[in-house]
């Protein structure tokens, strides 16, 4: 009895797909490991819960007419799984396949499964190690790019988009993960930049090493494009995991929720031991997070940039929350170019993906100088008043202690459409700190005063006494409640438990005019 002829194609499949699964060649997968990065079904592996994984687009594989070899997948691996159970579309570029060059196959399947996650309303997740447009495709690469820009436009706000790094990422290739909602890099082995060292070398004579360049220690504290950073591979898929935790699948779905591991009702007393006695002394606006959001957990973004703010994900009560504060241990807390297009990102992301918005203050303005202005503070330092101003999830602003001038307008409050405005009793709410306004109002009795520095001192403590508190803000509904910083957790959670069912709509327009 002879087999059935099904049993010798499905052969005949398994064979193909086997040769799939091993498309690069053992030298390849020998210099990708020696160089410590893994392989691109590895890292799905990694990034996927176990036997998640469903693959697109196996047997794939360029239709150039000139290609001397023609392996299956093109090089790069697509389709979706899950990841803590919740469905996730992925591509994964491989480099051991034509450097993990884009070509036109190569891009169509990343069209495809972007198409699918737009679909169905789930996150797309790109694991990018490519060197760029394949050259031989030519044009049709670099058409092919811009089917992936447009989806990302189009998926921008919709589903929560995500971009890892985990080689090289160059010339026109960096523009997807740029438009992405947040972008990972491993040091030392991830690049991104337009240009690389010996073309900035050819055209501007800058001698700059690759890493300095492009590498993630650079674009997490210089540029600003590296959201998340970590040491190896395995320990940045272990973050964006982490990440998503705090993602909703998209703009139609609330954040995930957990049973809450610490007590809502826990009192945070050694917060009033925070606040140093002078004014003018630093403090840690992270403790002030640890000691508020549950198990002082939070994770915080763009960690290494824009450093006299801090934002991140927390919860409270097992509710996702995203948190804006300024940093007074850095530049006192004043809000600065990168500063404030930080704050901006990550306020603008929170409202498009439904993460209500905890925004701590202590700010003492913005950030003057020559260098300031002419690089656009007020440019920069619109985008965050513009971000606030057009948030629709539930707000609350903290007032830890300074809020003065136009950098407490800025950071959600009252005024700005903030729903609840709370303060510590160490507060300042006024125009501006008592030494400046007392040189302002009071110059030409300072000038005439037999002893000025006698007299300086005795304004500034008057002013600082009538002023430089929170009372006269709560006394005209500026602020809803003055609190003792024990109860904050409390509060804190009472207000958003409170504010879930809020409901706003933005007027109808196309889009608004961001000041880019």
């Amino acid at each position: 009895m002879t087999d059935h002829p099904l049993r010798e194609r499905i052969e005949q499949l398994e064979a193909r797909k086997q040769e799939a699964l091993h498309a690069g060649s053992d030298r390849s997968v020998e210099r990708q490991h020696a160089k410590g990065k893994m392989l691109a079904r590895e890292r799905i592996d990694h990034l996927l819960d176990d036997g998640s994984f469903h693959e697109l687009d196996m047997l794939a594989r360029t239709r150039h007419p000139d290609a001397e070899e023609r392996p299956y997948t093109d090089g790069v691996v697509t389709g979706w799984g899950t990841i803590d159970g919740r469905k996730v579309f992925v591509f994964s570029q491989d480099f051991t396949i034509m450097g993990g060059s884009l070509g036109e196959v190569f891009a169509e399947k990343i069209h495809k499964v972007m198409d699918l996650a737009l679909s169905v309303g789930a996150p797309l997740i790109g694991l990018n190690d490519g060197a760029g447009a394949r050259i031989p495709e030519g044009v049709v690469s670099l058409d092919s790019y811009g089917g992936i820009f447009r989806r990302n436009v189009q998926a921008s706000g919709v589903t929560p988009q995500i971009s890892v790094i985990l080689g090289p990422c160059a010339g026109g290739a960096v523009y997807s993960p740029a438009m992405t909602d947040f972008i990972f890099m491993v040091r030392e082995t991830s690049h991104m930049f337009i240009t690389g060292p010996d073309v900035v070398k050819t055209v501007t004579g800058e001698e700059v090493t690759l890493e300095e360049l492009g590498g993630a220690g650079s674009h997490s504290t210089k540029s600003g494009v590296a959201t998340f950073v970590a040491p190896d591979e395995k320990s940045v898929l272990d973050d964006v995991r982490y990440l998503f935790s705090f993602l909703p699948s998209n703009n139609l779905e609330e954040p995930p929720a957990f049973p809450a591991s610490d007590d809502p009702n826990r009192l945070t007393p050694e917060l009033a031991d925070l606040i140093p006695d002078s004014p003018n002394m630093p403090y840690d606006m992270k403790a002030v997070i640890g000691s508020i959001v549950d198990d002082g957990d939070f994770f915080e973004y763009h960690a290494g940039w824009g450093a006299s703010i801090v934002c991140g994900f927390a919860r409270l009560d097992g509710r996702v929350v995203g948190i804006v504060g300024n940093q007074p241990a850095m530049l006192a807390g004043v809000l600065d170019i990168d500063s404030s297009s930080k704050a901006a990102r990550f306020v603008r992301t929170c409202d498009a993906f439904n993460v209500p918005l905890l925004t701590l203050v202590d700010v003492p303005g913005f950030l003057p100088g020559i260098d300031q202005e002419y690089g656009g503070i007020i440019r920069h330092g619109a985008k965050l008043l513009y971000a606030y101003c057009e948030a629709t999830v539930p707000r609350i602003q903290l007032i830890t202690r300074k809020a003065y001038g136009g950098a407490y307008v800025v950071m959600d409050s009252k005024s700005v459409g903030s729903d609840l405005c709370l303060a510590w009793p160490s507060a300042e709410i006024a125009v501006m700190g008592p030494q400046g306004a007392v040189e302002i109002v009071y110059r030409r009795e300072l000038q005439s005063a037999a002893d000025p520095e006698a007299r300086r001192a005795e304004l500034v403590d008057d002013y600082t006494e009538t002023y430089a508190n929170p009372y006269i803000a709560a006394e005209r509904g500026y602020i809803d409640d003055v609190i003792d910083p024990a109860f904050t957790r409390q509060k804190l959670i009472a207000g958003f438990d409170m504010l879930r069912a809020k409901r706003e709509e933005l007027p109808a327009r196309k889009h608004g005019n961001v000041p880019l």
